[in-house]
C-alpha cells in the first residue's frame, strides 16, 4: 500500500535544498574529532570502514561557495537552503532568510554523540523543521551543470540513477570494500527478506543530487527502524553499518513505485587520479551542459596547497566566476590562488 505522498495534489511547489558541510580545517573541530576518534576506535578498533577517517572526507575545498553559485544559476527558483553542519558556519556566508545553517545538536536527539559519519546525519535531514515536501540532497561536492527542470526530477516519480558498470558484490559486508558496496549488500539482504518478488541489481548508485520526499523517508524510517536506529549509533562510518540514504533509500523507493531508476554516468571527478587533469578539462568543456557532476577530494591526506587540490577552486572560479546573493559583497576570500 503506497503512502499519500504518491500525489502532488496537496504539494507545495517550493524545492528545498540541503548541504551538508564541515570545515575540516577548523582548529577547534579538527580537536573535537582527533579526540572522537581516539575514544571510538578504543571500542571499535576493527569497524573504521574504507577511507572512513582520512582528511579529504571533512577538507573545504569551498565546494559550497561555488555549489551555491551554480544553484543560483541554474536553479534560481529554489526554495529554502538548510546547511547541516557542526557548530561551524562559513566565513563568506551573508545571513539571509533564504538560507538556514542547522547545527548537529539540533537536528540529533539531545545527548547524542557527537557524529563524524555522514551517513549517520544524512539519516535525520527528513525532520529538519521547516522542510518543504520535495527537496533535493546534495552533498557539497555535487553540483548542477544545467537548468533544472523540477518537473525531471520529481514528476510522477523521483529520478534516482545507477552506475552502469556492475560491481562483483561479495556475498556479506566486508572491510575492504567501500561503503556503497557494503550498502548494496546490505540493501539487497533487507528489501529480499519484505519483498518475495525482488531481484537485486549489484550495482552502486552515482554520486548525484539526490531528489527526495520528505513523507516517503518518514515512511522509510518506520519500515526500517532498525536499520536506522544501528546507523544513527555511529560515530564514525563503519563497515558493519552501512548508510541508508545512499543506497537502501533509492532502491526501496524503486521497488515500490515512488522512483524510477536509471543508469547514468556522470562526469566524476577523482582528484586523486591520474586522469583528473583531463577530467577537469572535459568540465569545462562540456559545463552548461551536464545536469550535475561531483569533485571528489581524494587526496586523503594531502597538504591543503597539493596542486591536485588548488585545482578545484581554479576550475570552478573559472565557470562560476559571479558572487552568489549568499555571499557577502566584500566577501575578499581567494580561492583561485
Amino acid at each position: 500500500m503506497k503512502s499519500q505522498a504518491k500525489g502532488d495534489s496537496n504539494l507545495s511547489d517550493s524545492i528545498d535544498i540541503v548541504y551538508l558541510w564541515v570545515n575540516g580545517a577548523d582548529p577547534v573541530w579538527l580537536s573535537k574529532r582527533h579526540a572522537a576518534y581516539a575514544a571510538w576506535t578504543r571500542q571499535n578498533h576493527q569497524d573504521l570502514a574504507v577511507f572512513g577517517n582520512v582528511a579529504g572526507r571533512y577538507r573545504d575545498n569551498s565546494e559550497l561557495l561555488f555549489n551555491l553559485r551554480a544553484l543560483e544559476r541554474f536553479f534560481p527558483e529554489h526554495g529554502q537552503v538548510y546547511i547541516v553542519t557542526d557548530g561551524q558556519t562559513p566565513a563568506w556566508l551573508r545571513p539571509s532568510e533564504r538560507v538556514t545553517v542547522v547545527d548537529h545538536r539540533d537536528l540529533l536527539p539531545a545527548g547524542a554523540s557527537q557524529v563524524f559519519d555522514s551517513g549517520n546525519i544524512e539519516s535525520y535531514l527528513h525532520h529538519i523543521p521547516g522542510l518543504s515536501e520535495r527537496f533535493l540532497y546534495l552533498n557539497d561536492d555535487v553540483f548542477f551543470g544545467q537548468k533544472v527542470n523540477p518537473a525531471w526530477w520529481f514528476g510522477e516519480r523521483l529520478k534516482v540513477f545507477m552506475e552502469p558498470a556492475s560491481a562483483a558484490h561479495p556475498a556479506a559486508l566486508d572491510p575492504a570494500e567501500t561503503s556503497l558496496v557494503n550498502a548494496s549488500i546490505e540493501s539487497g539482504r533487507w528489501l529480499a527478506e519484505r519483498y518475495p518478488h525482488y531481484r537485486h541489481i549489484a550495482q552502486v548508485y552515482s554520486h548525484t543530487p539526490r531528489a527526495m520526499r520528505k513523507s516517503v523517508m518518514h515512511e522509510l524510517e518506520h519500515l526500517a527502524q532498525d536499520w536506522f536506529a544501528q546507523v544513527r549509533s555511529t560515530v564514525f562510518r563503519s563497515w558493519r553499518i552501512p548508510p541508508i540514504v545512499p543506497d537502501l533509500a533509492p532502491r526501496w523507493m524503486v521497488q515500490v513505485g515512488y522512483a524510477e531508476q536509471q543508469e547514468l554516468n556522470p562526469l566524476y571527478i577523482n582528484t586523486g587520479d591520474a586522469q583528473a587533469e583531463w577530467q577537469f578539462a572535459e568540465l569545462e568543456e562540456n559545463f552548461g551542459k551536464l545536469p550535475f557532476f561531483c569533485i571528489n577530494d581524494t587526496c586523503d591526506e594531502a597538504l591543503d596547497d597539493d596542486p591536485r587540490l588548488l585545482r578545484i577552486a581554479q576550475t570552478l572560479q573559472k565557470l562560476l566566476p559571479r558572487p552568489s546573493s549568499f555571499e557577502f559583497a566584500n566577501n575578499m576570500e581567494s580561492v583561485a590562488a
